[in-house]
């Protein structure tokens, strides 16, 4: 049996579908403080993180899939139950490493306990789309000089463990991405974009080192939405490592507003 770890937003839903369809027994498993799109079969918090993962093992699941936005919790003492109270010096190291150390964390809880976790992409394969433009409109030279600019941007964020996108035009940073998220950034630039350089593109990818089973970057329809009210010329996400959700709905919606999508191999 698997075990979906689900927060915010399409993904979870869509892995659900997936592996119903599939015929794959599933057990969703809700965050408490990230209501969903998808009925959970379980719920849980943060403080009881330890309990959970000895349930899971006693109903037989041997995997794990951690997927959907939650917003970084805040670990609350006096809720602890005493299986997370003995994980706690663990807990409060990963959680000082940044989000990436509290993964790590939460990633090996769920493998001591006998489970191999998943990556989304591992299940739905169809998630990470071919490199290449996929809409009508087309990257030029600038786009290019703009995406290899991004990269750099990105690469440097994700060292820091700070986020996963950033919007480029004329080489410049006009915006990054921080803990609020992809949409948050592109609706606060469409707010300030009096003074800064016209078009631009918002450029996706991993960060370096990442773990690539959990926090794989996405992207969707409502981030084609938000780019285009942003005024950007398109996005650029790196092949392999940003999923692309509803992909009709999202290069329909490109293409309608007039933005192009490049699914962009590391390195140009």
């Amino acid at each position: 049996m698997l075990a979906l770890i689900a927060g915010r937003g399409r993904l979870p839903e869509m892995l659900v579908e997936g592996l119903r369809a599939a015929d794959r027994e599933v057990l969703v498993c809700g965050y408490a403080e990230a209501e969903g799109r998808v009925a959970p079969d379980v719920t849980f918090s943060l403080e009881g993180l330890g309990g959970l993962a000895r349930r899971l093992k006693s109903a037989g699941v041997s995997e794990i899939c951690m997927a959907g936005g939650i917003t970084r919790p805040k670990l609350r003492l006096s809720r602890l139950d005493f299986a997370t109270l003995l994980l706690l010096p663990r807990l409060v190291r990963g959680l000082r490493r940044g989000d990436d150390g509290a993964l790590r964390e939460v990633i090996a809880l769920f493998e001591e306990n006998g489970m191999a976790v998943r990556g989304a992409h591992e299940i739905l394969p169809e998630l990470l789309p071919a490199a290449g433009v996929l809409t009508e409109l087309r990257p030029d030279r600038k786009d290019r000089a703009d995406a290899e600019r991004g990269e750099e941007i990105v690469a440097a964020m994700g060292a820091a463990d700070v986020g996963q996108s950033c919007v480029v035009a004329r080489r410049q940073a006009l915006a990054i991405e921080a803990m609020p998220g992809t949409d948050w950034m592109l609706t606060s630039l469409a707010r300030a974009r009096d003074g800064l350089p016209e078009g631009g593109l918002l450029f996706k990818a991993p960060k370096p080192g990442q773990d690539r089973r959990v926090d794989l970057p996405a992207i969707g329809p409502d981030t084609m939405r938000a780019a285009s009210i942003a005024g950007l010329k398109g996005v650029v996400i790196e092949a392999g490592g940003v999923m692309l959700l509803d992909p009709d709905t999202t290069i329909r919606i490109a293409d309608e507003v007039g933005l192009f999508l490049w699914v962009r191999p590391k390195g140009g």
